[in-house]
């Protein structure tokens, strides 16, 4: 699995950019980008990885991403003969400080992107209906196609069912200069958080001795490398609950844990529940 810090090139006429993109069966290229980004799935199946969060997705599969939020999709499933495809927009991440922007009747739409900074998932009846109008978005310009955009906040900021994935990554001032190195060690805990993470080789990988790495790590995110780990194996742990019918036993070794003990008392420091109350509360 290869990353790339990505950038999104917006024509300079326009604010936003949709497109009907055929996603490549191949191993996924983990990215992040100054845009905000909308992504709906026409057809396919697989794994969405998302800032910490590590889910499953099929067609009609709904996100809205804020600004630099490392994310990819890996298509692991073809439902039917139609190649797997997207609908994505990508717009400008100073939208909501523009003078449109900043009046009455667009204040949900402001507060939603706001929220959009731990990735937001649409669900149900709603969710499903913005495909047509995504659609038509595609083969639109002008304003037109603005209008229609309108619409499209419009609708997804009535759709009730929804969750947030990711946790919030508090970047730092000047955490975008770093971007590359950050998301080279999140490529490789994605990687190996089900064998294990070791500090040395995460340290190696932007050549620094350990203890510079951990001090490096917290002044960028603030997060401790080793509280970053934990909320993403609570993540996968998270997911295979609810998912699969993996006992709690074998969901604790695979997600990275070496004991049960372990395991019960990290999910519920980050959960405040235990493993089994998880997946009866979610089920």
């Amino acid at each position: 699995m290869d990353y790339v810090f990505e950038k999104i090139n917006i024509p300079s006429k326009h604010s936003f950019i949709a497109r009907k993109i055929q996603l490549a069966e191949r191993l996924p290229i983990i990215h992040s980008h100054k845009n905000f980004e909308l992504n709906f799935i026409v057809s396919g199946a697989g794994r969405r990885i998302v800032g910490n969060d590590i889910s499953s997705f099929e067609d009609n599969d709904l996100v809205l991403l804020g600004p630099e939020i490392p994310h990819c999709w890996e298509i692991l499933e073809i439902k039917t003969n139609i190649p797997p495809t997207c609908i994505t927009i990508h717009f400008y991440e100073n939208i909501i400080r523009s003078d449109f922007f900043n009046i009455p009747e667009l204040e949900g739409v402001e507060k939603l992107l706001k929220k959009a900074d731990k990735g937001i998932a649409f669900k149900g009846k709603k969710a499903k209906k913005i495909k047509a109008n995504l659609e038509q978005l595609v083969t639109m310009s002008g304003l037109e196609s603005y209008i229609n955009l309108l619409n499209v906040f419009n609708q997804l900021i009535h759709v009730e069912d929804y969750d947030y994935l990711s946790e919030t990554l508090n970047y730092s001032a000047h955490f975008t200069k770093d971007l590359g190195q950050i998301n080279r060690v999140y490529e490789y805990v994605f990687l190996h958080i089900e064998e294990g993470i070791k500090l040395k080789k995460v340290a190696e990988l932007i050549n620094m001795a350990p203890g510079s790495f951990c001090r490096y790590f917290k002044k960028k995110t603030n997060l401790t490398f080793m509280e970053y780990v934990k909320k993403v194996r609570i993540g996968l742990a998270a997911k295979m609950l609810i998912e699969t019918e993996k006992s709690v036993t074998q969901i604790c070794f695979d997600s990275g844990y070496n004991t049960l003990a372990n395991f019960n008392h990290y999910f519920r420091s980050v959960m405040d529940c235990t493993p089994s109350e998880y997946r009866k509360l979610h089920r």
